[in-house]
């Protein structure tokens, strides 16, 4: 298992430069964690390369975007994004004269759940097939990143490719089940897990969180041997999530939004960042802090142990800087609502000994209970409930300062990193606020 490594001291300067390169590998999609790390690289003056998953026709044909689809991508980026369809994943796989797995599931209804299955071994075919696209697709993404980038370039390839719910109408009522059910409703993660579609949706995580990592590091081997001939880096980095340590009381303290189902694949990215590294290929995942992105908006309840953000900030980055975030945020809640009693009822929650703890990391990731579920979902209407527009939440400003300081220090980091996973807590992010390399962030 992974050893639990908080990153704990600013990365020295990274020596990245005007004629260096970012590769994202993995669409751009409204602002998130991937924000961060293009944001950092054009601070820096790297040029920014992007790529694309491609788009879906109505009849299923995966295509590259049109012209005008191109265009939008790259003003979104703010540089180049090369039209190749990197699309993750198996569910729209046909395998020979069977349907894909998308298809089969049109007509599956959410109460046969526990009775949905596939042929022997189509899973694994459709697996296999979506593999040899992919690893195709990325090795053509690779000769056109050889004739783009230039030979004295240092380069940072970053993974940012996540989730992987396969693309059929019977899973969001199911997910929203295991996720934000209460009473009958909910559905226990473990039962959901144990079925069918659980299976299914665990391999179609770890294809398109983890397994693409290892595509992308083998198919751009020629890149990187031909950027070491002549003695520059190629970096890699990858986003994970294996909780965060946050300011509860005088200490940091590990502690993990449950039940993250991910959490396996998560895990399978670790330990492909362990075997590249023990290869002498730098790459490294950064366990970053939960944030509210509309991605994440299944998982409510993951958004709570952002607001004790503002308790390291605190700590970290001294009165005068918090008290400027606190200003703002204070401005967002209702009436007679304090910024104190947001973060009083927060830190209830979090101490509650239905959370997994500093005790059960070992055992991540773990399934949840009713208790626990309806314990999270009634504290997170509650904390919602104190804002006075639900669209202008604090936990919107606390995931802009997480998604820039994550995206600064995973790519300064990068330059130099010893290790193949890192730990990006509450205190390294608002130590970064108080120093003068991170004080524009705020």
């Amino acid at each position: 298992m992974t050893e639990y490594k908080p990153l704990k001291q600013l990365p020295e300067r990274a020596g990245y430069g005007p004629g260096d390169v970012l590769v994202l590998v993995g669409e751009l999609f409204g602002r998130g964690y991937a924000n961060g790390l293009v944001d950092e690289a054009k601070r820096l003056g790297m040029t920014v390369i992007g790529t694309t998953v491609g788009r879906r026709d109505a009849d299923g044909t995966l295509r590259p975007l049109s012209s005008e689809e191109l265009a939008a991508a790259g003003e979104l980026l703010g540089g180049e994004v090369i039209n190749i369809p990197l699309e993750a994943g198996f569910d729209m796989e046909a395998v020979g004269e069977q349907p894909s797995i998308a298809e089969q599931l049109k007509k599956a209804r959410p109460d046969d759940w526990n009775t949905i299955s596939f042929a022997d071994s189509f899973v694994e075919q459709a697996r296999a097939a979506g593999t040899r696209r992919f690893r195709s697709a990325m090795g053509q993404v690779c000769q056109e990143l050889l004739r783009l980038i230039p030979q004295e370039a240092n380069i940072i390839l970053a993974h940012a490719m996540a989730g992987g719910i396969p693309r059929a109408r019977v899973f969001m009522p199911l997910l929203n089940r295991v996720f934000k059910g209460t009473g009958e409703k909910y559905l226990p993660s473990a039962d959901f897990w144990a079925s069918d579609l659980g299976r299914l949706c665990d391999a179609s995580f770890n294809e398109v969180t983890a397994d693409t990592f290892r595509y992308l590091l083998e198919e751009t081997e020629p890149l990187r041997q031909r950027s070491e001939s002549f003695g520059k880096k190629v970096n890699y980095t990858a986003y994970g999530y294996h909780g965060t340590g946050i300011l509860m009381g005088e200490e940091y303290n590990w502690q993990s939004y449950t039940p993250y189902v991910q959490g396996w694949a998560k895990m399978r990215l670790e330990d492909i960042a362990t075997e590249a590294r023990s290869n002498g290929i730098n790459a490294t995942v950064f366990n970053c802090p939960e944030i509210q992105t509309n991605s994440s908006a299944l998982f409510l309840g993951v958004e709570i142990a952002l607001y004790l953000l503002l308790e390291a900030i605190g700590r970290e980055a001294g009165e005068a800087a918090l008290a400027q975030l606190q200003e703002r945020c204070q401005a967002m809640l209702k009436e007679g609502v304090t910024v104190q009693q947001l973060l009083e009822r927060a830190k209830t929650y979090l101490s509650s000994p239905l959370l997994p703890g500093p005790a059960d990391f070992p055992s991540w990731p773990q399934h949840n209970s009713r208790e626990q579920a309806e314990l999270m979902l009634t504290a997170s209407a509650e904390l919602m409930g104190m804002h006075a527009d639900q669209k202008n939440l604090i936990c919107a400003e606390l995931s802009r300062i997480v998604f820039l300081t994550t995206g600064r220090l995973m790519v300064q980091a990068s330059w130099s990193s010893d290790a193949a996973v890192f730990w990006l807590n509450h205190d390294i992010l608002a130590r970064l606020l108080a120093d003068e390399s991170g004080k524009d962030i705020l």
